[in-house]
């Protein structure tokens, strides 16, 4: 059983930073797939990047590839991910969630968090 709680979401100007966080519980957090997905008003959810347990692999969606990174720390079980250079169309609830399997498809995570909401202005 593993349980994510999200934060770091809020309001945010075109062009500016915002630091998610995901705090996970569980003895086993370095043997999971950690993801960020991403739910716009209107739209289905999305993948938004992926981490290994070692953190040695990531992925990430086209729309956000060279502004957004993903990060965990095994000892603070914690997931981060870091947006930069953020458009009004980054605005979502953000998700954390947790899987046994390196995959983009929201389908393969049993474990989510209730989500963060990040709103971005033009």
């Amino acid at each position: 059983q593993v349980q994510l709680v999200e934060s770091g979401g809020e309001l945010v100007q075109a062009g500016g930073s915002l630091r998610l966080s995901c705090a996970a519980s569980g003895r086993t957090f370095g043997t999971w797939v950690m993801g960020w997905f991403r739910q716009a008003p209107g739209k289905e959810r999305e993948f938004v990047a992926i981490i290994s347990g070692s953190g040695a692999m990531t992925s990430y969606a086209d729309s956000v590839k060279g502004r957004f990174t993903i990060s965990r720390d095994i000892v603070k079980n914690t997931v981060t991910l870091q947006m930069n250079s953020l458009k009004p169309e980054d605005t979502a609830v953000y998700y954390c969630a947790a899987g046994p399997s390196f995959d983009t498809l929201d389908s393969r995570y049993p474990y989510w968090g209730q989500g963060t909401q990040v709103t971005v202005s033009s």
